[in-house]
C-alpha cells in the first residue's frame, strides 16, 4: 500500500495559531513539542505538577506550569506527553471530567488509545503526531531549521478538521520539513513496540551482550570484546542510517561483508523468526500492554530486577574502561 506523505506546504499553521495548545508533561517529548510550537507562533501552556522533574525546567524556559485540570478545561488541543503507563489514570482523574465538545486530544504514541487505557467521548477529535526520534533530536532539528520525519494519524474526527489540526501540529514541531507520513494509531503503536522489543531495545542489546560473553568466556580481554561486539555497533548503524544496508556493505571490508552475510543467517534462524511472530502476536492481542500495566500497578518489581541484572553485566564495566581509553585518545 503506498504511503501518503505530507510536507510543510500541506499544513496550515495559522489553523493552530488561533488555538490554545496545552502540553501535558514537560519531559523528553513534552519539552520539545512545547518549545517548538511556541517558536512556531502558537499559544502554548504547560501542565506539570509542581513536584514533577520537569516543573523547574519549564519555568526556566519561560512557561508558567499549571495543573492538569486547568489545562484540560482551557485548551483547544491537549497534547499528552505523559508516560504510557500512567496516561490512563491521569486521564481518568484529571482530564475526562474537564472535556468539552470540540476539543482535540493529541497523542505522541498510540499506546493509550490502541489498548483502551483512554476512551475519549465521541464529540472530540483524537489525533497523533509521533516524531521518529527522541525529544532531544526533535528540538535540535527544529532549532537548526530542519525537522524529523513523523507519523500522523486521525482516530476520531468529530469536527471534520482533525487531519488539518494534526498536520499543523506536525509542521509546528518541524515534521513538515522532515516529512509527515499518514498512518493509524494501531499501526504506529504495534510496529513501534515490535521494533523496540525485537530489534532496538531488545534483540540488538541481547545479541551484543551474548557476543561479549562468548568472546570473554573464550579467553579474550573484556575491552577487546566490548570494542568488537558493542562499541563498533554505532559505526555500522551510522553507515546504514546514511544510505541503507546495501550501501553499508559496500563501505566495509569485503571480508566483513561476506562473513556477516553468512553468519547473520545462522544467528537469525527460523526459530528466531517464529519467536518474533509470537512477540508480535503478544503486542497485537494486548497481552504485552496488560502485562506492562499490571507491572506498574505492582510497583515494577520485575522491571527493576531486570534493570539491575543488566546494569551488573560485565560489559558495563568494560564499557567504562573503553570509553576512558577513547576519551584519553581524543585529548592527546
Amino acid at each position: 500500500m503506498p504511503l501518503t506523505l505530507y510536507y510543510e506546504a500541506d499544513a496550515d499553521l495559522s489553523h493552530l495559531r488561533t488555538k490554545t495548545v496545552a502540553v501535558l508533561g514537560y519531559g523528553n517529548q513534552g519539552r520539545a513539542h512545547a518549545l517548538n510550537l511556541r517558536d512556531a507562533g502558537c499559544r502554548v501552556i504547560v501542565a506539570q505538577r509542581p513536584s514533577g522533574p520537569g516543573h523547574d525546567a519549564a519555568v526556566r524556559e519561560g512557561f508558567e506550569p499549571i495543573r492538569l485540570e486547568q489545562a484540560a478545561a482551557g485548551a483547544d488541543l491537549l497534547i499528552f506527553a505523559l508516560p504510557d503507563e500512567v496516561m490512563g489514570d491521569v486521564y481518568a482523574s484529571a482530564v475526562a471530567q474537564q472535556l468539552r465538545a470540540g476539543q482535540t486530544l493529541g497523542f505522541i504514541h498510540g499506546f493509550a488509545i490502541r489498548f483502551g487505557l483512554i476512551v475519549p467521548p465521541p464529540d472530540v477529535d483524537v489525533i497523533m503526531v509521533a516524531p521518529k526520534g527522541p525529544g532531544a533530536l526533535v528540538r535540535q532539528a527544529c532549532e537548526r531549521g530542519g525537522g524529523l520525519a513523523c507519523l500522523v494519524a486521525v482516530q476520531q474526527d468529530a469536527s471534520g478538521e482533525a487531519l488539518r489540526t494534526a498536520l499543523a501540529w506536525g509542521a509546528g514541531i518541524g515534521g513538515g520539513r522532515g516529512g509527515m507520513i499518514e498512518t493509524t494509531f494501531a499501526a504506529e503503536c504495534e510496529s513501534d513496540l515490535f521494533g523496540e522489543q525485537t530489534v532496538l531495545c531488545g534483540g540488538v542489546i541481547e545479541l551484543m551482550k551474548a557476543a561479549f560473553d562468548v568472546l570473554v568466556s573464550a579467553g579474550y580481554p573484556e575491552e577487546l570484546a566490548y570494542f568488537e561486539c558493542i562499541h563498533e555497533v554505532k559505526q555500522i548503524v551510522d553507515l546504514q542510517y546514511a544510505a541503507g544496508i546495501a550501501a553499508m556493505r559496500k563501505r566495509i571490508s569485503a571480508t566483513a561483508a561476506y562473513g556477516g552475510l553468512l553468519a547473520g543467517q545462522r544467528i537469525v534462524t527460523d526459530e528466531v523468526r517464529r519467536e518474533m511472530r509470537t512477540i508480535l502476536d503478544e503486542i497485537r492481542s494486548g497481552r504485552f500492554a496488560q502485562r506492562w500495566i499490571e507491572e506498574n500497578r505492582a510497583g515494577k518489581p520485575e522491571f527493576k530486577k531486570l534493570l539491575a541484572e543488566e546494569a551488573a553485566h560485565r560489559s558495563e564495566e568494560a564499557g567504562r574502561r573503553v570509553r576512558d581509553i577513547t576519551s584519553r585518545a581524543k585529548t592527546t
